[in-house]
């Protein structure tokens, strides 16, 4: 069963075994506003946690997108990049940025289940 991470970055991760698919938050979405462009890694590319991999801008401003954990971007979600709003309509669902294979899961243990991250933002 998959489970829900969150990041001080205001990413979400919904993991299941070793692969994870990675958004940004519905709270990020929000403070970003109206979203007008995003810039997601290429496929088969290989990060470490913490490496910046793409971007999103709004009107407001732009933002840096995070690697939650080591591992490869195993698919992107084109529909996001084709048109930046189909992230802010559903960000923790359909809107997700892209799918990874996970390389370290011990790092899963530095990672904020929801009530943490819902304390984070409140």
């Amino acid at each position: 069963m998959a489970q829900l991470y969150y990041t001080q970055d205001h990413e979400w991760l919904e993991v299941d075994g070793d692969t994870a698919v990675v958004g940004i938050t519905e709270h990020a979405c929000e403070q970003l506003g109206e979203l007008v462009f995003v810039e997601l890694p290429d496929t088969g590319s290989t990060y470490k946690s913490g490496d910046s991999v793409g971007v999103v801008e709004s009107i407001k401003a732009a933002s840096d997108i995070y690697m939650p954990l080591d591992g490869e971007i195993t698919e992107i979600n084109d529909a996001v990049v084709e048109d930046a709003t189909a992230l802010s309509t559903a960000p923790e669902s359909t809107g997700w940025l892209w799918k990874m294979k996970i390389s370290n899961a011990d790092q899963l243990q530095e990672l904020m289940d929801k009530a943490a991250y819902q304390a984070l933002i409140s």
